[in-house]
C-alpha cells in the first residue's frame, strides 16, 4: 500500500490578531511558519519543531496551542491571537511589565510562548498557586531563568505572593 502524497493549497479564512486575513496556504504549512513567513508575524519563535519547547506558542480561540504543530488549514474561521496581538491590544501588558520588573527574560527566545501560556492561565482564572503555575507552563522551556522569576511575575499579576 502507499501513502498518498498531500499536495495543492486550500482557501483559508480567519482572524489573526483581531483582522480578518484572506490566504491560498499549501495544505502542509504549519500555523507557526503561515504566521511568520506569509504574514511577518515573527514574535513566536521556531525552537524544537516537535511541539516540545512551547516557544511558538499561540492562542487559538482563546486556548494556547503550538503552532508548530496546527496546520495553517485547520485555523479555518478560528480567532489567532500571537504575541504581536497580545501587546498590541493591551492583554500582556501587565505580564510583560512583571516580566521585566522579576527580570524573567534574558535571551527572550521563550518569552513570547510563555506569556501566551501565562495570560491562557491568569484569563481562565488560575490562582497564585506556585505549583499550580509550574505545571501550565511546563510545556514551555526556558534555558536562562530558572523559572523561579517567571513563577514570581504571573503571582505579580494575579495578586499574591503565591504559595
Amino acid at each position: 500500500m502507499t501513502a498518498a502524497v498531500v499536495t495543492g493549497t486550500a482557501r483559508l479564512t480567519c482572524r489573526v490578531n483581531g483582522e480578518e486575513v484572506r490566504a491560498d496556504v499549501p495544505v502542509r504549512r504549519n500555523l507557526l511558519d503561515f504566521l511568520r513567513n506569509d504574514l511577518g508575524l515573527t514574535g513566536s519563535h521556531a525552537g524544537c519543531e516537535h511541539g516540545v519547547c512551547g516557544a511558538c506558542t499561540i492562542l487559538v480561540d482563546g486556548v494556547s496551542v503550538r503552532g508548530c504543530l496546527m496546520l495553517a488549514v485547520q485555523a479555518e474561521g478560528c480567532e489567532v491571537v500571537t504575541v504581536e496581538g497580545l501587546a498590541d491590544s493591551g492583554r500582556s501588558a501587565a505580564l510583560a511589565a512583571a516580566f521585566t520588573a522579576r527580570n524573567a527574560l534574558q535571551c527572550g527566545f521563550c518569552t513570547p510562548g510563555m506569556i501566551a501560556s501565562a495570560l491562557e492561565y491568569i484569563e481562565g482564572g488560575g490562582g497564585a498557586d506556585r505549583a499550580a503555575i509550574r505545571a501550565h507552563l511546563s510545556g514551555n522551556y526556558c534555558r536562562c531563568t530558572g523559572y523561579q522569576a517567571i513563577v514570581d511575575a504571573v503571582c505579580d499579576v494575579i495578586g499574591g505572593a503565591g504559595k
